[in-house]
């Protein structure tokens, strides 16, 4: 491919599919304490729930260096890339994508690499991974994939139902959902990031509300684009596919598993509804 599609672990790309679209993933990185994980390279989705659950500590991520980033960029170029299009977690809520701005104005090809900002979490900056991937696998030039992607961006929705508030509020990440945590301990709220930021969304009072209130979100929306469903090994995904069933064809609705690097923010159980609003 003359373009080469780059992105970080927040995206919650599997490894099959990265290897699939040829698509390069930096990793975040992230700590329990003392203990420091490469995220999926060190701790799967799974191992890493497991171990929030028996930690007495909750865990904090740190970004990727530059010098990750260039490894990645020097890769691409190495395989024979012309351009590379760098896709990453919105830097309303990391550092990661100043990481991977210093990194490509540190080399000698700066003019052939593009940084973009999904100003989204998980499968909505996937998503648009996977648009770019794909643009790039059928031709397109740099210039392209970028226009491709900043289309989706601003169509770009994620809602997330929490089941605890505790790993938010730890983690700095409240933005405007701050209010949330003068609330009861009794509600299960609902965080929008569309935007890129955290901020409020609902405070339903019970689980199925919230998943109610999910589904709500994506009928509010009419016809909507690459819907998919997000968890944090939550074990109530097939009843939140049920309820999604009548609004989207179930067989087209991409369901994956929320990675540490979003998960130690969403904690355990979050569930998440990602998709484009039709422009």
């Amino acid at each position: 491919m003359a373009v080469r599609v780059v992105t970080d672990s927040a995206s919650d790309l599997t490894d099959e599919l990265a290897a699939e679209l040829g698509v390069e993933v930096v990793p975040l990185s992230i700590r329990f304490g003392d203990e420091e994980y490469v995220d999926r390279r060190d701790l799967s989705p799974a191992a890493f729930y497991d171990k929030l659950a028996s930690s007495s500590v909750l865990p904090e991520t740190a970004a990727p260096s530059p010098g990750a980033f260039q490894a990645a960029f020097g890769k691409a170029f190495d395989e024979g890339a012309d351009a590379v299009v760098c896709i990453n977690i919105s830097s309303g809520v990391s550092a990661t994508m100043q990481s991977a701005k210093t990194a490509a104005s540190d080399l000698e090809r700066a003019s052939d690499i593009r940084i973009v900002d999904s100003r989204s979490v998980t499968w909505g900056l996937g998503s648009q991974v996977v648009a770019a991937a794909r643009a790039a696998a059928g031709g397109a030039t740099a210039d392209e994939v970028v226009a491709l992607v900043e289309d989706m961006i601003p169509r770009t929705r994620v809602f997330g139902a929490l089941d605890t508030l505790e790993n938010l509020k730890k983690g700095g990440r409240v933005g405007g959902a701050q209010a949330l945590l003068g609330t009861l301990l009794s509600i299960k709220p609902v965080i929008d990031i569309s935007s890129g930021v955290v901020e409020e969304a609902g405070k339903p009072r019970t689980r199925s509300k919230a998943l109610k209130f999910l589904a709500d979100k994506v009928a509010q929306h009419g016809g909507v684009e690459n819907l998919a469903v997000m968890h944090g090994s939550a074990p109530d995904v097939e009843q939140f596919l049920d309820l999604l069933a009548p609004l989207y064809p179930r067989e087209q609705i991409h369901v994956g598993e929320i990675g540490a690097t979003i998960g130690v923010h969403g904690g355990p159980r979050v569930m998440g509804v990602t998709f484009q609003a039709k422009g």
